[in-house]
C-alpha cells in the first residue's frame, strides 16, 4: 500500500467515498491507494493518540487499511466511511493494547524466573531451577540475534528499570526510537520464551 499522495490524480482523489468504495469493491487498486490517501492520517492520529508510539501507530494504521480492504464488502453505508474505518481502527488499536498487555505479563514472568529479590537459589527446587536457567538461556540468546544498543536498551529497562527518558539520553536515541525498539526486542524474547514453553511440554 503507497505511504504517500504523490501518484494520485487529481480527478481519481476527486471522487466521492462512495464512488472509491464501489470501485475498490469492483477491484480498482488505484481508487484504494486514494481511500487510503485521504483517511490515512486521521486513522494514525487517532492510532497515537491511543498507543503514544508511532511505530505502533503506523503499525496499526496499516493493519487497519488491510483489514478496510479485506472488509469492503462488508460495508453497508448506514454510517460513514470514515465512521466505519475509525471502528476498525478502534479494534485494531485494542487488540494490539491487549497483545502488548501480554507481553507485558508474559514478560515479568520469565524475569521472575531469571530471580526473585529477597530469594536465594536454594528457595526453589531443582525443576524450577532448571526452568530458569533455560529462560535465562533464551533471553541471552534472543538478545545476541539483535543490535548491541538494542540489547542493552532492553537490559536497561527491564532489569534495571531506568525510566525511558534517561535510557534514551544514555543512548543519544529519541524517546520513540527506545521505545519502538523495547517494543520489538521484548516481542522477539516473548516469541522465543513462549516457544521454549511449547518445546519443553
Amino acid at each position: 500500500m503507497p505511504r504517500d499522495r504523490s501518484s494520485f490524480s487529481a480527478t481519481t482523489e476527486d471522487r466521492t467515498d462512495q464512488d472509491l468504495v464501489t470501485a475498490i469493491r469492483a477491484g480498482d487498486e488505484s481508487a484504494f491507494s486514494v481511500l487510503y490517501g485521504r483517511y490515512f492520517q486521521r486513522v494514525y492520529n487517532f492510532s497515537y493518540t491511543r498507543l503514544r508510539n508511532r511505530a505502533d501507530a503506523e503499525e496499526a494504521t496499516q493493519d487497519t487499511f488491510t483489514a478496510v480492504f479485506r472488509s469492503m464488502g462488508a460495508y453497508r453505508g448506514t454510517a460513514s466511511l470514515l465512521s466505519w474505518i475509525y471502528g476498525i481502527a478502534r479494534n485494531t488499536v485494542n487488540n494490539q493494547i491487549r497483545k502488548s498487555r501480554a507481553h507485558e505479563v508474559r514478560l515479568e514472568r520469565a524475569q521472575a524466573e531469571l530471580g526473585t529479590p529477597g530469594l536465594g537459589v536454594d528457595d526453589y527446587s531443582p525443576e524450577e531451577r532448571l526452568s530458569f536457567r533455560r529462560s535465562a538461556d533464551v533471553i541471552q540468546h534472543t538478545l545476541r540475534s539483535v543490535t548491541p544498543w538494542q540489547a542493552e536498551v532492553f537490559f536497561l529497562r527491564h532489569f534495571e528499570n531506568l525510566p525511558i527518558q534517561e535510557i534514551a539520553d544514555r543512548m543519544s536515541r529519541s524517546n520513540d526510537a527506545v521505545r519502538s525498539s523495547l517494543y520489538r526486542v521484548k516481542r522477539l524474547v516473548v516469541d522465543a520464551l513462549e516457544s521454549e514453553g511449547a518445546g519443553a511440554d
